[in-house]
């Protein structure tokens, strides 16, 4: 229990604390720095829970592959402007391989597929964003896989937090701090966008949520994870 702990508190106090130090302390050439930082501070409770055997060895090996999955999403659907099964992979990491499996998925996708995309100071919130879409995924993954429709509800819900995140770095950029009435303009105008990800999330769950669902328990089931 207290390791539980100590890795939401590395996750959810931690990284958004680098986040803002890179916004605040440092220039935006930091970007690079900072998006390290945010990575190392993401697998450090997948090191914590790390067991020694080869059950560990295996769901890394999965995680490994959803994250390369959900990388070749972006690329894939990279001609549809704001349509991408990213969120609904970085869910369903969390759902079936943990919280802190989640938060990495959604952190390394967005590290590894912006060499292509670009990277920039928006990097870091990216991160930020898909990692905690994936650790709420594994915090409420019984209740996800229990009731469908919620997962569909969050689905659609993860879709506005991440614009929201992302919608913090414009304000930021825009104004060099953080000014409510540009963040309330940001939001109003990012609405189209935002619903765009929000269904887009829907769609990617309902297609991929099962099979891949059946596939991840069919190993965890095979060696015991």
């Amino acid at each position: 229990m207290k390791g539980n702990y100590i890795k939401l508190l590395v996750l959810c106090l931690g990284v958004p604390i680098i986040v803002a130090m890179g916004v605040f302390l440092f220039s935006d050439r930091a970007y690079a720095w900072v998006s390290l930082c945010v990575a190392v501070l993401a697998i450090v409770p997948i090191f914590i829970s790390f067991e020694k055997g080869s059950h560990s060895s295996i769901r890394l090996v999965i995680l490994a592959v959803m994250i390369a999955l959900s990388v070749a999403g972006r690329f894939v659907f990279a001609w549809l402007p704001h349509f991408k099964p990213v969120t609904a992979m970085v869910i369903i990491t969390g759902m079936y391989l943990g919280y802190e499996c989640g938060f990495v998925c959604g952190a390394f996708t967005a590290l590894i597929s912006n060499f292509y995309f670009g990277q920039g100071p928006w990097t870091p919130f990216q991160m930020f964003a898909w990692g905690i879409v994936g650790l709420v995924s594994g915090v409420l993954a019984k209740y996800f896989e229990k009731y469908v429709l919620v997962l569909f509800v969050y689905g659609a819900a993860a879709g506005v937090l991440y614009s929201f995140i992302l919608d913090v770095w414009t304000t930021l950029w825009w104004d060099g701090s953080f000014n409510f009435t540009r963040f309330i303009v940001n939001i109003t105008t990012a609405v189209p966008v935002t619903a765009i990800y929000a269904i887009s999330n829907v769609i990617f769950l309902f297609l991929l949520s099962k099979p891949l669902g059946k596939k991840i328990k069919r190993i965890k089931i095979k060696y015991g994870i």
